[in-house]
């Protein structure tokens, strides 16, 4: 593993070492915006252009709910439910004691991450009245952990540490995006500045992880991992619309208004694109370790819409 730059700085730079914990000040007051219009998707459709100014409000900060609950959830129960393996030696992988070591360091990390996305849920909700809808993570992570207990169904550690590296080395706009509008909330640039900071050298050690455990597959499972490498890769950037629907029913549309802000805010071909630019580093890094070479492995990937 060549990880010893962040174990190195760890101490120093991460987030729960050096950062003070982020605190909603009175922005609200003076106007400032829960989340990036220009990341909410549905936000300019005709019929939420509509809605009266306070729903619209509204809909911006249940947008920013959803991303800190899922970014939450997430990191507890899907990255250290992986992290945990690798840490205390039971992941299947021939991990060093750095490498443990290391995962022990994201392990916190992500801990801290869940931890200030629901502080920050509390604060503003608190100051804005605007209360968080419950999140129900669970289809979510039923339809992840179905990619892999349909291509490896007899390797469930391989697939934990599969959907985290696949996570963890695709890059979304929101972490390079949010901290950018000053017309968002501070606390909310300050927490997905943070974030990022972290994120930049977890995405260095599961790359080289992953480099690691390619090489120690045999050929035969080296070919069933290519295959399930691009459903991990849709399953975990695909858009989950149950809070989108539920969201766009709160501010006052009908069933009828909601699906079609829903079909035309995220139509297939866009879904795809936005996919396939998210993914790209993930696929570079399968391409450079001869994932793609495998047999079936180019023709997966082509399927799943991820080559250009």
């Amino acid at each position: 593993m060549t990880a010893a730059e962040p174990r190195r700085e760890w101490d120093e730079r991460a987030g729960v070492r050096s950062c003070p914990r982020r605190v909603l000040g009175d922005e609200l007051e003076r106007g400032q915006l829960f989340f990036p219009p220009a990341l909410v998707p549905y936000l300019d459709h005709p019929l939420v252009r509509a809605l009266p100014a306070d729903r619209r409000r509204d809909l911006l900060a249940r947008h920013l709910y959803h991303y800190l609950g899922f970014t939450a959830q997430f990191e507890t129960r899907v990255v250290n439910r992986a992290t945990d393996r690798i840490a205390g030696g039971r992941s299947g992988l021939r991990a060093s004691t750095a490498t443990r070591l290391d995962a022990y360091r994201i392990y916190v990390d992500e801990g801290y991450h869940s931890l200030y996305s629901l502080d920050v849920i509390d604060q503003v909700s608190r100051a804005s009245g605007i209360p968080p809808a419950p999140y129900d993570f669970g289809p979510f992570l039923a339809r992840l952990d179905a990619v892999g207990e349909r291509a490896l169904p007899d390797e469930g550690p391989l697939a934990q540490l599969l959907q985290v590296v696949v996570f963890e080395t695709l890059i979304t706009s929101i972490l390079n995006d949010v901290p950018k509008d000053a017309r968002v909330l501070t606390v909310v640039r300050d927490i997905v500045r943070d974030h990022a900071r972290d994120e930049g050298w977890h995405h260095a050690f599961f790359s080289a992880l992953f480099r690691e455990l390619w090489a120690q597959q045999p050929a035969p499972l080296r070919a069933r991992v290519a295959r399930c490498l691009p459903g991990l890769i849709r399953s975990s950037l695909l858009p989950d619309l149950r809070p989108v629907r539920a969201s766009l029913a709160a501010a006052g549309l009908g069933p009828a208004a909601v699906a079609a802000v829903v079909a035309d805010s995220y139509p297939a071909r866009r879904v795809d694109e936005d996919v396939r630019r998210a993914s790209r580093h993930a696929v570079r890094l399968f391409e450079e370790t001869g994932v793609l070479d495998v047999p079936g492995g180019r023709d997966a990937f082509a399927t799943a819409e991820l080559l250009r």
